[in-house]
C-alpha cells in the first residue's frame, strides 16, 4: 500500500532501505512518505491527504510510531482545510 502511495505522491524513485530491521525499514519509509503527502496538502486536499494516511495507519495499535505521526498530522489538516491556512505540519 505505501509502495503505491508514493508512487501517486511523488515523481522520485522509492528511496533505498538502509541495512537493518525490515520492520524498521518499513516503518522509516511510512514516515517519510507521511511527511512528503503533509507538506504537499493544501486546503483544498487536506481531507483526501487525511483519508489516504488513514487508510495506511487505521488498524494499527495507538502506540505505533506511524500512526502516531499520521494522528498528529490529521490535526494540522483539519486546521489547514478549515482556515484555508498554510501547508500541514
Amino acid at each position: 500500500m505505501a509502495t503505491s502511495m508514493w508512487r501517486e505522491t511523488t515523481d522520485e524513485p522509492l528511496p533505498k532501505m538502509p541495512p537493518g530491521d525490515p520492520e524498521a525499514q518499513l516503518s522509516g519509509f511510512e514516515l517519510q512518505l507521511v511527511e512528503i503527502m503533509f507538506a504537499g496538502a493544501t486546503a483544498d486536499t487536506a481531507r483526501r491527504v487525511a483519508d489516504k494516511t488513514w487508510d495506511l495507519v487505521h488498524d494499527r495499535p495507538d502506540t505505533d510510531p506511524v500512526k502516531v505521526r499520521v494522528v498528529r498530522g490529521h490535526e494540522a489538516l483539519a486546521r489547514l482545510a478549515a482556515e484555508g491556512g498554510a501547508p500541514a505540519a
